[in-house]
């Protein structure tokens, strides 16, 4: 087989691969605002059209969400899970409710059979930040807040491709929360979590399934 000259990386995709990768390693987490674009021309040293350029490529993949007068922000860590958040952008919400107690359930009963020291330790940490976020009074802080402690608990079961699932569906399920939640925190739809992870750090994967389903359900109202 012959071979060809290698061929030169365009700026703008070099431009992208390195915003790929401040979304996909964590850098920037889901529901952060990236840097402004007079920042990143002075920290990439590109041409200000050519970080516009990269940051609709990326918009336009799912990844970024840009708001006018507000800023850019981060929608999905791949480019699967934005086309996953744009799938189910009007799906029905009891569905998804459905959809999280299939998967929660199931993680929460893998948990309490593989949890480690270090997984406890993450999960209590999220929950106290769930917590504080609660007390704090904001509803799109609590909502990442909550978010953060599922998938503390999906990534305790120790199964990649459920995880790899639960991450493509985060914004889905994000949404969710958010309906849940609704604009305002409001006393009367506070659903605690402290049984799920009493459930997983005694080992009861019955009773954590049990208690993650209940969490869900409480925030689901019921059929007519």
């Amino acid at each position: 087989m012959a071979l060809s000259a290698p061929r030169r990386i365009p700026l703008s995709d070099q431009v992208i691969a390195q915003l790929r990768t401040q979304i996909t390693s964590g850098e920037w987490p889901v529901g952060s605002r990236i840097p402004t674009e007079v920042a990143l021309v002075e920290q990439l040293g590109v041409a200000r059209n050519t970080v516009r350029e990269a940051v609709r490529a990326l918009a336009h993949n799912g990844l970024l969400d840009i708001r006018q007068g507000s800023g850019t922000y981060v929608l999905a860590t791949s480019e699967l899970a934005g086309v996953m958040h744009r799938r189910f952008a009007d799906a029905d919400q009891r569905q998804v409710a459905e959809l999280r107690a299939t998967l929660e359930c199931s993680a929460a009963g893998l948990a309490a059979g593989r949890r480690t020291p270090q997984d406890l330790d993450l999960l209590d940490g999220t929950l106290a930040r769930r917590e504080a976020a609660w007390r704090s009074g904001g509803a799109e802080d609590f909502v990442q807040a909550d978010a953060a402690f599922h998938q503390a608990v999906v990534a305790a079961a120790h199964n990649e491709v459920l995880a790899a699932v639960y991450a493509d569906l985060g914004e889905v399920m994000r949404a969710h929360l958010r309906y849940d939640v609704g604009p305002e925190l409001i006393a009367e739809r506070y659903v605690g979590h402290d049984g799920i992870l009493a459930a997983i750090r005694a080992g009861d994967a019955r009773m954590a399934s049990l208690e993650a389903g209940r969490a869900i359900g409480a925030c689901v109202p019921a059929e007519a």
